[in-house]
């Protein structure tokens, strides 16, 4: 659990640095932080992975990036830090697909919703902490426009065995 506030509090301390570089790119703050990008995900079915009206970004539902999502449930197999760290995976991921939808990050204006899905055993409670990950990485990326108005809930199951899923609803600048 140590682990977690630690985890928890560097990327806050990260946050408040980013903050403090307002002319810094999204992407500059995220490399600073210590991520990478990954190559954005193609859809596996009859969907698509973004969907732009006017100045909305709409995200489907994202697991990780290049087959690396965290797979089981939490609360049975895996532990907070480690729904955290696959929180954190998805993040990426959103990021990798809203730079590919609008070319930049910097063209984001702010974080409108985020919808997180936690596959967990019914006796879980903890799906904020798990979503922290990709809400904390959002923040680093964004400043206070990355916070969103947010829900983090438990699933019994999600697709592929995945153990987070997140949804977003991103405002661009004009």
């Amino acid at each position: 659990m140590n682990k977690l506030f630690l985890t928890c509090a560097l990327s806050i301390s990260l946050a408040m640095s980013a903050n403090a570089l307002a002319s810094d790119s999204p992407e500059a703050r995220i490399k600073a932080a210590g991520f990478e990008l990954p190559a954005p995900v193609k859809p596996i079915a009859n969907y698509v992975t973004w969907r732009r009206s006017g100045n909305t970004l709409y995200l489907s539902g994202h697991g990780a990036c290049e087959g690396k999502s965290v797979l089981g449930k939490l609360g049975d197999t895996l532990t907070v830090e480690q729904g955290y760290d696959a929180a954190q995976r998805v993040g990426l991921c959103a990021l990798a697909t809203i730079k590919l939808a609008v070319g930049d990050l910097s063209k984001v204006k702010q974080v409108l919703q985020i919808n997180g899905m936690v596959a967990a055993v019914p006796a879980f409670t903890d799906h904020s902490k798990v979503i922290n990950g990709f809400s904390d990485l959002f923040v680093t990326a964004f400043g206070d426009d990355g916070k969103a108005a947010r829900a983090a809930v438990g699933m019994s199951g999600l697709p592929g065995n995945m153990s987070v899923e997140v949804s977003a609803v991103i405002e661009l600048k004009d």
